[in-house]
């Protein structure tokens, strides 16, 4: 039976847990995402297995939603041992929930990169989805019906045909406050060459492709050669591959430049002599050795079979100055060859280690990154020694991005910042026209299209990470992140193959960006290492074969037992946290003490004053009278001053004033109230963890969520337990920290806090004024 629902009642179970495409959660205690599903699919009186639920997407279609029964969730490494929940498909997630453990697992459709049924066994269809993010999960469906009308519904949610029904057209941001605006002002391309002193003497802004005119795959905004007139830049236009003439992308302080752009199509003895003077203007806007390098990142065997199409390489016969290299890193289609390779050998369910060790050598994925530093490495060595380099591949927008990017990434420290990198990768692949919807698969198009090679560049970003760890802002999850939401199309920024494409669709008006959404968690990726202070302005890796690593946290993010129990990077900034947490308590102890020490000072001072005046006195001795001679002996018995003191009266007295007026400073917010100055000491002294709970053995949440090697534990500062994301959401200032900053608490914390706060503020109003 169907029932007719609006998407967004589909759209609003699942927003506030939008952003966790494929992790295994718990069900929150009220109302979770299970149950509010579960509670509007049960309203259709359809008893059985499963149920058929007709849903009208954005486009107006009728889309089928279902939730199936008794559905299971196979180990991967023992498939007789499952988890055995309830199935549900709703507008954006594939959601497997087991109510015996109370887990979830959600699948984003747009991060599903492939789905298969296998062959039939005796407990039902099994269903087997690979994901972008390398998750790979096998479902067994009880009926073979239910699990075909399974597998071609996700084949169609998860391949849009159009490139306006992705998820980043009708994503709302409901559970944080960030407007849609936010992170797409963060980047300017003007500012970033600005940054670099460009314009200058050198290096000029040409509005020629203001309306993409000459190049539809180039930003609007380009810089040339001052020297390069007009007539110059459109002939070149036309004898490079789309019209991708050289254009500048870097330039170092000595005036080194690197530049990009696409192949001439030269054919066998073709020339442009429009072309040569825009490579001899790029030649001269260096007063440096007198020469340059022109890298062509391919082997030189398939630049020369390009030949035969109109294309090829340059002739060195008719540039003068200009020294050629050919550097050979692979095309797209080896490198996705190589990724599906590395998928296989992670994916066995019983590797050995030569097993294991002759996969990731036979994929090779490690190869390739090397081919592609030492690239970069090349680059980098001829900049820092003066001398300029043009790059170029085939079309100019894949392996150029690539060691352009990293060539920048390695010679300038401001890249390695969290805002740097996101203008490097603004700069160097989305302005410059890095196809990212083709090579990403974000709509189903020709699959010779797709191909990781952003996924390396993140990879070889990881790689120098490790050989620097002190070099580089951002952390690993950082770097998860990005390449997560490269193909979630949560948010606008990596849709479309060029700007122009994203100007078109208007993402800044109609689409959140992954930068507002990274500006809002920044404390998950910031690296407890760095020291910009101590990172080299050139980073210069040691590229020997060893030194390359296969990362596990990309590849092997799901596999439970190959990660450390303690993230390292977590670990210390805790340690962070925790020691700045106990500093802040540390300074408002100090200044508490220095308030007693001083006012029991003032009331010694005080009750030795009244010691010695009464000391002055005369004394008489009437022994006949035992009263008086009773008050002769008690003050005989004082024989200095200080032993006064310590036996007077007034001690106690004093001891009183201390408790009603332990005032710190002058008027401040941790200035103690007159009448109520212990009970705020006690809340003080009790609003601060001192120890705070070990992250290595904590496996889940206070909620019941898991934890797993990619998500990030949080430390209450009030209570020092660790929580979840969601759990530790809540900010407040505490009562014995000086500073007064809102740190992270709990939730119950939270409630204890404010509640405790509110009974002082109308404890202090109920405080009569003094006379």
């Amino acid at each position: 039976m169907s029932s007719c629902v609006n998407s967004a009642t589909i759209d609003g179970m699942i927003r506030s847990s939008a952003s966790r495409f494929y992790q295994v959660g718990s069900l929150p205690g009220s109302p979770s995402v299970y149950g509010r599903l579960r509670a509007w699919l049960s309203q259709d009186p359809w008893v059985g297995d499963s149920v058929e639920v007709s849903v009208t997407d954005k486009t107006g279609e009728q889309v089928t939603i279902r939730k199936v029964e008794n559905v299971r969730l196979l180990d991967k490494y023992n498939n007789r041992k499952f988890s055995q929940g309830t199935l549900y498909l709703t507008a954006t997630h594939l959601i497997f929930v087991d109510p015996d453990n109370k887990k979830e697992t959600w699948v984003l459709y747009m991060h599903i990169a492939s789905v298969e049924k296998l062959a039939l066994t005796t407990t039902g269809s099994p269903l087997q989805l690979r994901c972008k993010t390398f998750l790979s999960v096998t479902f067994v469906v009880p009926k073979e019906r239910d699990c075909h009308e399974i597998f071609t519904t996700l084949q169609k949610l998860s391949q849009p045909v159009h490139i306006e029904d992705l998820y980043c057209f009708y994503y709302t941001s409901s559970s944080e406050d960030i407007p849609k605006t936010a992170g797409w002002n963060f980047f300017d391309l003007q500012s970033e060459f600005q940054r670099m002193n460009v314009p200058n003497d050198q290096w000029s802004l040409t509005l020629l492709n203001e309306n993409y005119e000459i190049c539809d795959t180039y930003p609007r905004y380009l810089y040339v050669p001052a020297t390069a007139q007009t007539n110059i830049l459109i002939g070149s236009s036309k004898f490079r591959s789309k019209g991708r003439l050289p254009v500048l992308t870097y330039l170092h302080r000595n005036k080194a430049a690197i530049s990009r752009c696409s192949q001439p199509l030269s054919g066998f003895s073709a020339r442009c002599l429009e072309d040569e003077q825009m490579l001899n203007c790029v030649l001269q806007a260096n007063p440096g050795p007198g020469y340059m390098y022109v890298v062509d990142t391919r082997h030189k065997i398939n630049a020369m079979a390009n030949r035969a199409a109109g294309k090829g390489y340059e002739n060195e016969n008719f540039y003068e100055n200009i020294k050629f290299h050919f550097l050979g890193i692979d095309n797209i289609h080896w490198m996705r060859t190589s990724l599906n390779k590395l998928i296989e050998t992670c994916e066995s369910k019983a590797p050995s280690m030569s097993f294991f060790l002759s996969g990731l050598e036979s994929s090779w994925w490690l190869r390739h990154l090397k081919a592609i530093l030492d690239t970069a490495w090349f680059i980098v060595q001829a900049v820092e020694g003066g001398v300029s380099v043009l790059v170029h591949c085939s079309d100019g927008w894949d392996r150029t991005a690539q060691v352009c990017s990293l060539s920048s990434l390695m010679l300038d420290a401001y890249y390695r910042t969290v805002q740097g990198y996101q203008a490097l990768i603004e700069k160097d692949w989305l302005a410059f026209g890095h196809k990212f919807s083709d090579r990403c698969g974000h709509i189903a198009g020709d699959p010779k299209e797709v191909s990781p090679v952003f996924t390396q560049f993140i990879d070889c970003t990881w790689q120098l990470a490790t050989q620097f760890p002190r070099a580089f802002q951002f952390n690993e999850r950082f770097l998860l992140t990005l390449h997560d939401h490269l193909t979630s199309c949560q948010y606008g920024t990596f849709i479309g193959n060029c700007e122009k494409d994203r100007v078109d669709l208007r993402l800044n008006e109609r689409t959140y960006s992954l930068w507002g959404y990274m500006a809002n968690h920044m404390n998950e990726y910031m690296n407890p290492l760095y020291d910009a202070s101590f990172a080299p302005e050139t980073l210069k890796p040691c590229l020997a074969p060893q030194n390359f690593r296969f990362w596990r946290g990309m590849f092997c993010r799901f596999e439970g037992g190959v990660h450390p129990r303690e993230n390292l990077g977590d670990l210390l900034l805790a340690t962070c946290d925790h020691s700045a947490s106990m500093e802040d308590h540390i300074k408002l102890l100090q200044k508490r003490i220095s308030a007693i020490k001083q006012k029991i000072t003032d009331c010694g001072d005080k009750v030795k004053s009244e010691i010695l005046d009464k000391a002055k006195e005369p004394i008489s001795h009437p022994l006949d009278n035992k009263l008086f001679y009773n008050k002769a002996e008690d003050l005989a018995r004082y024989s200095t001053i200080e032993d006064a003191i310590e036996g007077c009266t007034e001690l106690k007295q004093a001891c009183e004033l201390v408790d009603n007026a332990l005032v710190v400073g002058s008027t401040d917010e941790t200035k103690l109230s007159s009448q109520s100055s212990m009970e705020q000491l006690a809340s003080e002294l009790g609003s601060v963890a001192l120890d705070w709970k070990t992250l290595r053995n904590v496996k889940e949440c206070a909620c019941s969520t898991p934890f797993d090697h990619f998500s990030r534990k949080y430390h209450c500062w009030k209570c020092g337990d660790v929580f979840c994301t969601r759990c530790i959401e809540k900010h407040c200032a505490l009562p014995g920290h000086l500073s007064q900053r809102a740190v992270p608490v709990c939730r119950p914390c939270y409630r204890l806090v404010v509640s405790s706060a509110a009974s002082v503020t109308s404890s202090a109003l109920d405080e009569p004024l003094s006379p």
